[in-house]
């Protein structure tokens, strides 16, 4: 029994004082998700050269900008670009980064929580968390604003929203409540004029949104689960 016990205790990521605490084994898919999305920021040059483009949504150097000024242009583009077989470009998106800023806060975030849900709802789970946020918000930003775009950031939202409300009926992620909080006030915040007028630029605020909202529909629709070691 003691044997059992401490391998079990040795191969978790929860210390003795009940601190998550992940190695890369404990949580190999959000590993994989952040190195792509590392070695992207490097081939793209930050998403300054023409692979940049060919991630996109929809790669803007095969229409008129006039295309993208309206939903209709917008919802055409997507429309060809589906029906030409290009569907990785509805999650492309997730790895195009434009600052070493923004890859590193959406790796540390990812990283945090999605480990988490990895090893303890299991990494079918998380797959299809990845899968439905990155749709959610790819497709509402790109709807609303267009193809230039790009980063985890709605899919750390989505995995933020997905932790909170499966929490409520299960408690077993670790995470501070103020982070939702936090995060909720941040994505109020970049509809606003502020984060350009303080030199961040323009958000991709309804990959935010979208993001979070495909997060709470999946804890909705999916029964809470978990392992403990």
């Amino acid at each position: 029994m003691s044997e059992v016990s401490l391998d079990q205790h040795t191969s978790s990521p929860i210390t003795p004082s009940g601190r998550w605490q992940p190695a890369p084994r404990h949580a190999p898919f959000v590993v994989s998700v952040i190195g792509i999305a590392v070695a992207m920021v490097w081939l793209t040059s930050m998403g300054q050269n023409p692979l940049a483009a060919a991630m996109m949504i929809v790669d803007p150097r095969h229409y008129s900008w006039d295309v993208f000024s309206s939903l209709g242009g917008r919802l055409d583009a997507l429309s060809a670009t589906v029906a030409s077989g290009q569907l990785w470009r509805l999650v492309s998106p997730d790895f195009l980064h434009f600052s070493w800023t923004h890859i590193i806060f959406n790796s540390v975030m990812l990283w945090f929580l999605g480990s988490q849900i990895e090893w303890i709802d299991g990494r079918a789970r998380l797959v299809a968390l990845f899968l439905v946020t990155s749709l959610s918000a790819n497709l509402l930003q790109y709807l609303v604003s267009g193809p230039l775009f790009g980063g985890l950031s709605g899919v750390v939202y989505g995995i933020l929203g997905y932790c909170w409300l499966s929490q409520q009926r299960r408690p077993r992620f670790q995470f501070p409540p103020a982070l939702v909080t936090f995060a909720l006030v941040w994505m109020v915040i970049g509809f606003t004029p502020i984060p350009e007028m303080i030199g961040l630029g323009r958000m991709a605020n309804e990959a935010h949104l979208g993001g979070f909202v495909g997060g709470l529909a999946l804890a909705a629709v999916m029964p809470a689960r978990g392992r403990f070691r």
